[in-house]
Order: structure tokens, then sequence, then C-alpha cells
């Protein structure tokens, strides 16, 4: 399909899940290997399993015309080994002409991007570079099923799908309107929330907290789990910035074991989450070079949740790093004459995914499988924000009492690294400004 990448930035293909990286700007030339991130190592989450159940077809498809134009030979949908045999497929089995199943260990953070091509291809992405310098492009369930859709179809990204789950009677695996506000998804799955509780966006280690009231479903949203507040996982969130420079300044004994315990330096990475907590101790000590390797963290938290003696959380630290770094553009990137090696003790300082369920306080509210739903929710307002990627944020190019069709393009792409936005939803337009877009029945 000649025409692919052009397709994907039209029809607003974003990832679906993490930072919703633009789609099209990562087909380059040089890969060998597509890898299909199936993964979904966060606790509670099932959206992956669920689209590799019900919607293998668009999946492989999707591969298939990635495959074709980028002229890669090999694709692996990267799967835990126990969910691929249930859902009923073997290591290495063909799905397509190039596809395979992948089988990979049930580890966390195993669905981290660097981790797992390593893990699936033995291939080690340098820091800071892209997964394209190492030949390798990689797309998660339900983008690379988004892929399928437009290659044979032409649909725009006007919905996700998403895990409702956690301390609710029933979880749902359910297709949502973007901009669904997330009050009107409980609601509509009759799920509350107690004021004991919070709803998290995303997964329990790596989701944010959000306002269910105030906040909206988006191109990255994988999931909406409701927990309270007094487990692990929810009291690290819990906490102001200024409570975790304070506890690292003054309670870190320099034990090392967060660095120890780092998936990304057992890579060879050269993050050591020790020294970062050592760094809050004085301006001086903050090395220029030594806070560039912020920009290398997961953010998958073992550092703090798993490792950590005395409660500090260094990766609450090194996320705040992160953000001035982004602000100045600066972050580290390796040399070209740099070598880097996976630790001998990589293999032995895996953390099972049962392990990390009970550190963080969740394991009693796994339910496997969710209640499917594949009809899109009804929403009576959608509110399209128009920064839902990585890049410049769409422009309206609708007005105040416009009618629109679901589908129909309601914001153009940017200058620059950029998607449109359509119609989720038939209805008027009653709100529009340069970060959002309202549209009601």
């Amino acid at each position: 399909m000649s025409d692919l990448k052009q397709l994907l930035k039209d029809n607003g293909v974003v990832g679906a899940g993490g930072a919703g990286f633009p789609s099209y700007s990562k087909l380059a030339e040089g890969a060998s290997i597509l890898l299909v991130n199936a993964v979904e190592c966060e606790p509670l989450l099932y959206t992956s399993y669920t689209l590799l159940q019900n919607r293998i077809r668009d999946i492989v498809i999707g591969m298939r015309a990635v495959m074709e134009y980028a002229n890669i030979p090999t694709g692996y949908i990267a799967v835990k080994g126990y969910r691929a045999e249930k859902l009923g497929y073997k290591d290495g089995q063909e799905l397509a002409e190039g596809v395979r199943i992948k089988y990979v260990p049930n580890v966390y953070p195993m669905g981290d991007e660097i981790n797992l091509i390593y893990t699936a291809t033995g291939r080690l992405v340098k820091p800071g570079q892209l997964p394209i310098t190492r030949g390798v492009i990689v797309f998660n369930t339900e983008t690379m099923h988004n892929i399928g859709l437009v290659a044979q179809f032409r649909q725009p990204v006007t919905k996700t799908y998403l895990t409702l789950s956690g301390d609710v009677p029933e979880a749902f695996c359910v297709k949502v309107p973007l901009g669904m506000k997330i009050i009107e998804v409980l609601e509509t799955l009759k799920v509350k929330v107690p004021d004991t509780h919070v709803v998290i966006d995303g997964g329990p280690s790596m989701g944010t907290i959000v306002n269910p009231y105030v906040d909206v479903v988006k191109k990255p949203t994988s999931g909406l789990l409701i927990l309270p507040k007094t487990i692990p996982a929810v009291r690290n969130k819990l906490r102001t910035m200024d409570e975790n420079f304070r506890m690292a300044a003054s309670v870190c004994c320099q034990c090392t074991r967060c660095t120890d315990m780092c998936p990304r330096h057992l890579l060879g990475y050269p993050l050591e989450p020790h020294k970062m907590v050592r760094s809050t101790l004085s301006a001086a000590q903050a090395d220029p070079e030594l806070i560039k390797t912020a920009t290398l963290c997961c953010g998958c938290d073992i550092c703090g949740t798993l490792a950590c003696c005395q409660d500090i959380s260094p990766m609450q630290i090194i996320k705040q790093y992160k953000g001035i770094l982004a602000k100045n553009k600066m972050r580290y990137v390796a040399g070209p004459d740099d070598e880097f090696a996976a630790s001998p003790e990589r293999d032995y300082r895996m953390v099972s995914a049962g392990k990390w369920k009970e550190v963080l306080g969740v394991a009693k509210y796994d339910k496997f499988p969710p209640t499917y739903i594949d009809e899109k929710l009804k929403a009576k307002e959608v509110e399209v924000p128009m920064a839902q990627h990585i890049g410049a944020p769409a422009i309206p190019c609708v007005k105040v009492g416009d009618f629109v069709n679901e589908n129909d393009k309601i914001a153009e792409a940017a200058e620059g690294l950029s998607v449109p936005h359509f119609a989720p939803i038939t209805g008027k337009v009653t709100y529009v400004d340069n970060s959002k877009i309202v549209i009601h029945v």
C-alpha cells in the first residue's frame, strides 16, 4: 500500500497508549522487524488480550499493510505465554505470511518498549535512540488494529477500547467514543466510585489519577481503574512533589537497591535512580550529565514501590527532572561509539507479574477476562481535546452551530508532527477553542 503513511496521518492514527505518538512518523526505512506490543504488562488491563481474542483479523491485516509498505520481512505479535495459550496460540505460530506469535515471560515491565525489543529480538536499542536504529518498528495492539481499519476501510480514529476494572463488581472491555466524559462512561456501565477510591487513567503503576467529572477519554486511554486510596499503588500517586523531595533528601540510606532493580539499568543504561535521589540533597550535587539520564526512565516505579526500603519514590524525582529537561529540550543520547550490554544479573532480577500485583495491592481486583462490549457506548456529549498526541495540537476547522456527522473531520493537523481529529458522534458543535471542541447530540 504505497500511500499508507499519508493514510495514517489523514485518519488521525496515534499510539493507543502511552504518550500517543503519531503512527505515520514511525514508518521509516531500514526496519527488518515489525513488533506488535500485546504484552500489557500493567496489572488489571486486558484490552490487548480482548482485541487479540476478537479482532485478530484486523490486527494481522494492519501488520501486513505496514510490512508491505516498509519492506519488512518479519512481524511478531509479542504476548505473554500464558495469555497466548488461553487464546489458543503457540509460540512461533504463523498467522499470515511473515507474521508470527512470539511468547515473552510474564514479568514486569515487559511491556516497556526497550525491554520488549531486547527480549523478543535480542537487539538492544542504545540509550536515547529510537527502535528504528536497531531495525525495529513497534506498535501496540490497538494501534495496529486501527491501522488495519484504515488499510481496509479508510476509517478515521474516533473511539478507543479500554478496560474498566479494579474494585468493581464486574470488569469490562468496552469501545468508547473519544471525548466522552469519564463519569458518563462509569454511569453507563453502572459503576460507582466511592469517596474512599480514585479513578486512574491507565494502569495502576504508570497511570495517573483523574477527575471523572472533568476528564475525558482520549486516544491513548487504555484503562480506567477504580482503586482504594489506601493501597500502595494509589498512595504513591497521592503524594505531592514537595513530599517526595523532602523524603528523598531526608531518609535515603543510599543502599542502591533502586538502581540494582531498575529494568533500564539492567539493560546497561546509565540510569542510576539512587544518584538521582542523592542529587536532591544539594543543587551542587545535581550533575547536569547525571540529570540528563532521567530521560532514560520508563516510569515503571519498581525503584520505589518494590525496591526502596524507606518508602521513597525515585521515579517521582526522576519524573520532575524529566519535565525540566523537556522544557529545555534536553535529553540523554548515546554517542555513536558508546557500547552497552545487558547485565548478566538481568534474568535473575525480573519481577514476576504476580509479585508485582501483590506489591501494588491490586491482586484481589484482577478479573480475567473482562466482559467484552463491542458496540460503541452512547455519549450525550463529547469534548474532543486538540492535544491527544505527541507533537503540535490539531487546529479546529468547525465553528459553534455547525452540525457534524460521526467521522466528519473537525480539526486539521498542524504544521510539523501532528494529526487531525474527527467527530466521535453525530451532533451539533456547541463550543470551540484552541484546546477543545464540544459536540452535543
